[in-house]
């Protein structure tokens, strides 16, 4: 591909990751695999150039582009060397018109921004168009970090979470022996400390109850030294299915999968009423704090899906106390920085159940907010997280 038919290419693919967040599409990541996939003549340097093209449009427009075009041309109006790509040569972009103008640098939606929680100030929301770092957690059910080390020798550990390491961008995990024997996931240091607040122990009956594919409940098993009972509850049959290979990978016997069918989610949940001595609800949420992951999703963000999204938290947190033995613990988490979805979340919870309360957090990550804390990209270098513990008083 000529350098100037690369940069319709990215124009093409805007087009349909503009049209799909708009629509609820698929994200950006599979729309690229889809679009690569079809046009086979494209080799590795077009398809590295183009897609760094298109991630590079995509986080300097915190609105939706209005097209791929507007959204090229305001990386052009940077980048007088991207300008001049379009020439108008065959395959390539059509010359800028007179008067035609590129997509404006934006930060964030500007709706978006009062429902931000005040930690979240103009530097903190910079960071949230940074790429993530790449991150792994030693499973100690089969390893320790030095013996991850010694096939990942650039690792650096992660202060204050002991089993986390960051890695270099593009270290192939899921290509290594570490890996493939178990010893190690990829997963954010922030998704790590939400394990850790949950302070599982071997013999535990503890309930994962908005699972995914598994992986905190996989971190949760190791905490538990694979002793004792965890059911990993989700209403995604096609998330959920994911999980006992994983399992298996990583030695963690002790992991039980629950299909929940929606709005029946207590019928199915019923048999654990008074069981777990930790229940953990990781939340649907807005995924704010994990916008360096998906800078696509600030484009399928409204205010009607936030209120939506933080209705169903508390349908969900409401769920879920019966499932608490006396003594036990619900730890709620979400990753996002809205302060509806965190703090103000938590303190209607408290309202509703005034037999409850909220414990302190004890870890160095984080900056305590309201009755919980808050983990962010500027300032824990880990992906956006609320998280509280809560206990029957």
């Amino acid at each position: 591909m000529t350098p100037a038919a690369r940069v319709q290419a990215a124009i093409e693919l805007l087009d349909e990751i503009i049209a799909a967040a708009r629509d609820g599409g698929a994200a950006a990541d599979t729309l690229i695999v889809r679009y690569f996939k079809a046009r086979r003549y494209a080799g590795s340097k077009d398809r590295r150039f183009v897609t760094d093209l298109v991630y590079r449009a995509i986080r300097r427009s915190g609105e939706r582009p209005a097209s791929g075009r507007a959204a090229m041309l305001g990386l052009a109006d940077d980048d007088s060397a991207l300008d001049e790509l379009f020439d108008g040569s065959p395959y390539g972009a059509a010359p800028r018109g007179e008067g035609e103008e590129g997509t404006p640098l934006t930060v964030l939606p500007g709706w978006i921004r009062g429902h931000l929680a005040p930690l979240i100030d103009e530097g903190e929301q910079m960071a949230l168009l940074q790429r993530a770092p790449l991150d792994i957690r030693v499973n100690r059910l089969k390893a320790d970090p030095d013996a991850v080390r010694a096939e990942f020798p650039e690792a650096v550990a992660v202060d204050g979470v002991p089993y986390a390491l960051r890695l270099p961008d593009g270290t192939k995990v899921e290509q290594s022996a570490a890996y493939a024997a178990g010893f190690a996931e990829v997963q954010d240091a922030g998704s790590q400390v939400i394990a850790q607040i949950c302070q599982t122990r071997p013999g535990m009956t503890v309930i994962d109850l908005c699972a995914g594919a598994g992986g905190k409940t996989l971190a949760l098993a190791a905490a538990m030294g694979g002793e004792g009972r965890i059911v990993a509850a989700d209403t995604s049959r096609a998330r959920l299915s994911r999980l006992p290979d994983r399992a298996r990978r990583a030695g963690a016997g002790n992991i039980e999968t629950l299909l929940l069918d929606i709005r029946r989610e207590a019928e199915s949940l019923s048999p654990f009423s008074g069981q777990a001595d930790v229940v953990l609800i990781d939340a649907p949420c807005s995924g704010t704090g994990t916008w360096r992951r998906n800078p696509e999703a600030r484009w399928r963000l409204t205010p009607e899906r936030l209120d939506r999204l933080v209705a169903e938290q508390a349908r969900i947190l409401d769920l879920a106390v019966p499932l608490v033995k006396r003594g036990g613990r619900l730890v709620y988490a979400v990753c996002a920085l809205t302060d509806a979805e965190g703090r103000a979340q938590v303190d209607a919870f408290l309202a509703r159940h005034p037999d409850w309360q909220a414990e302190p957090i004890s870890t160095q990550i984080g900056r305590e907010w309201g009755q919980g804390r808050l983990l962010s990209p500027a300032h824990d270098g880990t992906d956006g997280f609320f998280i509280a513990a809560l206990v029957q008083g």
